[in-house]
């Protein structure tokens, strides 16, 4: 299948804000895809569960679902807008926002706008550092604590922390392979 014409490709690097060593993500975009669809992108890529509310702060407007709209600020409607309205030039940077409960806040960063390359299916993910911190784990300052609870395994929370994960957590772990391989299944809803 070949790709779709469009007239660039975003090259993003998301960096998750407040963990270190850090957790970021580099992948390429349509540019005209909608901030509606950068979100599911986001998602995929670092690896969230799509089970929070979310924002975008692109120039200090915000945009969003209206209908989800909890806070005072006015909200854009993300689906009525598209990438390469907004974000017109490289080292373009904004904010991405989500689960507004653990705050996990993202540094988004325009690396490149490229010509699409022949052959190239996008949105694509090209590299990574890191797991994604579980989703309800506390922000940052949660995260840190599990890491920190994980490492000793006598002490009496490691028990219920492991219950809680449910399945082995490790924080190095990225699979660029599974990563794209998700978004192949969301492709076609965004191209």
């Amino acid at each position: 299948m070949a790709s779709k014409k469009f007239a660039s490709v975003y090259q993003v690097k998301a960096t998750l804000d407040y963990i270190r060593p850090p957790i970021w993500r580099r992948f390429q975009v349509p540019s005209h895809i909608t901030l509606y669809d950068l979100h599911r992108v986001l998602q995929v890529v670092m690896g969230w569960e799509d089970a929070h509310l979310h924002q975008f702060i692109i120039q200090g407007q915000f945009f969003g679902l209206p209908e989800d709209d909890i806070l005072d600020e006015e909200i854009i409607d993300e689906r009525k807008v598209t990438l390469n309205q907004i974000l017109v030039q490289e080292k373009m940077k904004f904010k991405y926002e989500y689960d507004f409960g653990d705050s996990w806040s993202h540094t988004i960063l325009v690396e490149k706008i490229l010509e699409p390359e022949k052959g190239v299916l996008y949105p694509v993910c090209l590299k990574g550092k890191r797991n994604c911190p579980p989703e309800d784990c506390g922000g940052a300052p949660g995260y840190d604590y599990l890491l920190e609870v994980l490492k000793r395994p006598e002490s009496k929370e490691y028990k219920q922390y492991k219950e809680w994960l449910g399945e082995p957590f490790d924080s190095e772990e990225f699979d660029l392979q599974e990563i794209n391989k998700a978004l192949k299944k969301i492709r076609k809803k965004i191209s």
